[in-house]
């Protein structure tokens, strides 16, 4: 899978998992540009792949990028569109820290064409594949899931205040799926009692939610925004945390079987 820049495990099942912030690699020859604390990639969305890999097991199709946010964010418009007006966002190619810093030395941005060129060299790949797979899936069961995984730091004043909920459904204020399907996924987390939630709260879903989610057209899409400190240090060096990761994956496993259960005839 020469030069795709992300990694696909192909399932057989309607659901699709997208795990766009994970990568970790910056190109060598664009290293030179960003500050030498860019290069530790803070804001990564660390050890998704390990958290969710009981999904291989339930034959879900899982997509994950490799390449660093901070070259190009696949979960962002291609048109760089704010995602949450009015509030701070990050853009197609960030420029800043999520504590709102400088990515780049001065004067080493990107340029229009250096974004242009990164979107097509990295961005469209990822969504080539992404597209594919749920074309896959919506062809042989008539539908396709999508879930969304993400995770951040659970207290960054820059991006919102306070402390940010353990859990955090989006599904653009229920635009983003069939009803129903998010009811079920709604109840699995109201009934359990460990962990704090939100829906469509602070995140209600990026660009793949909001692009790939049309229930009107068989494709229901929801993102998942978790808190770090659940699974993982969230300081340098960033290490996983088994023991605290093995109390939350059993209700992403339920939140995955709930969605792999649900059929767009279901009404209950």
């Amino acid at each position: 899978m020469a030069d795709t820049h992300y990694t696909l495990h192909q399932g057989d099942s309607p659901l699709v998992l997208s795990l766009p912030h994970v990568g970790t690699q910056i190109p060598h020859d664009l290293q030179a540009a960003y500050t030498p604390r860019a290069l530790a990639l803070e804001d990564t969305d660390w050890h998704l792949e390990r958290l969710y890999e009981f999904a291989s097991s339930m034959n879900v199709t899982m997509i994950a990028a490799t390449v660093s946010r901070y070259v190009i964010d696949v979960n962002r418009p291609p048109d760089d569109t704010p995602m949450y007006p009015g509030a701070a966002n990050t853009e197609l190619c960030p420029t800043r820290f999520f504590t709102g810093e400088s990515l780049y030395l001065e004067g080493r941005a990107p340029s229009s064409a250096a974004v242009q060129a990164r979107r097509e060299r990295y961005w469209q790949p990822y969504h080539d594949a992404l597209s594919e797979a749920l074309r896959r899936a919506k062809t042989k069961y008539g539908f396709a899931l999508l879930w969304d995984g993400h995770s951040i730091r659970s207290e960054i004043p820059w991006l919102f205040d306070g402390r940010l909920p353990d859990l955090n459904v989006g599904t653009v204020s229920g635009a983003s799926c069939d009803a129903t399907l998010r009811s079920h996924i709604v109840s699995q987390l109201e009934v359990q009692r460990d962990f704090t939630v939100a829906i469509d709260g602070r995140f209600k879903g990026g660009f793949i939610t909001r692009h790939y989610g049309r229930p009107t057209e068989g494709i229901h899409a929801i993102q998942m925004e978790m808190c770090q400190s659940l699974y993982m240090d969230e300081f340098a060096p960033f290490a996983y945390r088994s023991a605290h990761a093995e109390r939350v994956q059993p209700l992403l496993k339920r939140l995955l079987t709930t969605m792999l259960d649900w059929t767009p005839d279901a009404t209950s």
